[in-house]
């Protein structure tokens, strides 16, 4: 079958949807990536796909602009002629729905997480949520990455609860994100791998860094993570250069080799309002580090709270010190325990080929269906009977 797969970068593909497209080509099926084109799109190339280049604005709603993205991709569904399309984050959610259905396209879509959608209620979100309700109506079926996630749809009625699936995050590739044998820092080492949105509870993480530190507590703390240029969604440059110069933290910028830096950490830790399933706590928690996240929906999953790591209050500095501070106190035997409980956890709960193997059963169920239509439209001509298929009618 032909395979559509569409996200909001190239990056995301390689980096997140890798390993689904290395099965799907291995299964023998033709991958099509659609997506903003990067450095990442002539790999995506390299590696067997087609590369179809569409233009998108990440960020904000504009309705004349989110138009233009759909009609971009309903031309590509067209010119490419997909049978499936698998549909990632939720401009492509939404916007791709729309636009694969006419075409009579089998849809699968992936919510891999809110983003501001539900947190806030302006005008934006809500118009978002009404396109929600519509294009939803439309796939045949959409995979969440939380329970509380696909719960909060069906009960918004945004969704009905047959269609709906469930796969831990984006998985892990437990082979790739390999524990290196354990070695406390001298300094303990806190860091949090986000991009620097308010969301994600930067600000939380600063206050807290400050409480710890007015508290005497010595220890490392560090950010991996691109800065956001809008000003409404998260810091300025101005501001993390200022954290650095009163002491707070250490910023390491953007990487593509995270493991560097998740490798040399005592503890990873994501203070988030919302989440689908972070990547980044997966990753850490793979490389066999304890974790500290906000108890809301996305990070939850990731954490057996006092087994491999800390759940804290969300929005609460305080809260997040705390679990900063019982991490900091633990005794190298027990730091050493909390990160093979989280490398245990991953390979129980979170491995790729959990993700991998429901898309490739999904896309069975596919083939068959179309199968099924095609004999529909085309039935094939019966026999006429031969005498060894008569009956007779007298023994």
């Amino acid at each position: 079958m032909r395979i559509a797969i569409v996200l909001n970068t190239s990056w995301n593909i390689y980096n997140f949807r890798f390993g689904l497209v290395k099965a799907l080509l291995t299964e023998g099926h033709e991958v099509i990536a659609i997506a903003p084109e990067d450095k990442y799109s002539a790999a995506l190339v390299e590696l067997g796909c087609e590369f179809y280049h569409v233009k998108m604005q990440n960020k904000g709603s504009n309705p004349f602009k989110d138009l233009g993205y759909m009609w971009q991709l309903y031309k590509i569904y067209r010119k490419s002629k997909p049978d499936v399309v698998l549909q990632f984050t939720i401009k492509p959610n939404i916007y791709g729905t729309l636009a694969a259905f006419p075409l009579r396209k089998l849809i699968s879509n992936n919510v891999c997480g809110l983003g501001t959608v539900f947190l806030h209620d302006n005008f934006t979100a809500k118009i978002a949520r009404s396109l929600y309700k519509l294009s939803f109506l439309l796939p045949n079926r959409v995979f969440f990455q939380n329970e509380d996630d696909l719960q909060l749809f069906v009960d918004k009625k945004l969704i009905k609860e047959r269609v709906t699936d469930l796969v831990p995050g984006s998985g892990v590739p437990l082979e790739k994100f390999q524990p290196s044998p354990f070695e406390r820092n001298e300094k303990f080492t806190f860091l949090m791998v986000s991009r620097l949105l308010y969301d994600k509870g930067i600000h939380e993480y600063i206050e807290a860094i400050r409480l710890l530190k007015k508290a005497g507590k010595q220890a490392q703390f560090q950010i991996l993570g691109a800065i956001e240029t809008d000003a409404n969604l998260g810091v300025s440059q101005a501001e993390v250069t200022a954290w650095e110069k009163e002491g707070l933290i250490t910023y390491w910028g953007t990487t593509d080799n995270v493991a560097q830096y998740v490798q040399k950490a005592d503890c990873v830790v994501l203070p988030s309002y919302r989440e689908g399933t972070p990547r980044s706590l997966l990753e850490a928690a793979s490389m066999a580090k304890p974790l500290i996240a906000t108890n809301i929906a996305g990070c939850r999953q990731t954490i057996d709270d006092q087994i491999n790591g800390f759940l804290c209050e969300v929005k609460d500095p305080q809260s997040l010190a705390d679990a900063m501070q019982k991490m900091l106190e633990l005794s190298p035997e027990a730091l050493q325990a909390m990160g093979q409980a989280s490398r245990d956890k991953m390979e129980r709960e979170f491995d790729e080929k959990i993700v991998i193997d429901k898309y490739l059963r999904i896309i069975k169920s596919y083939e068959i269906l179309r199968k099924r239509q095609a004999q529909k439209k085309n039935p094939l001509p019966q026999p006429e009977p031969t005498p060894t298929d008569i009956t007779p009618q007298y023994a």
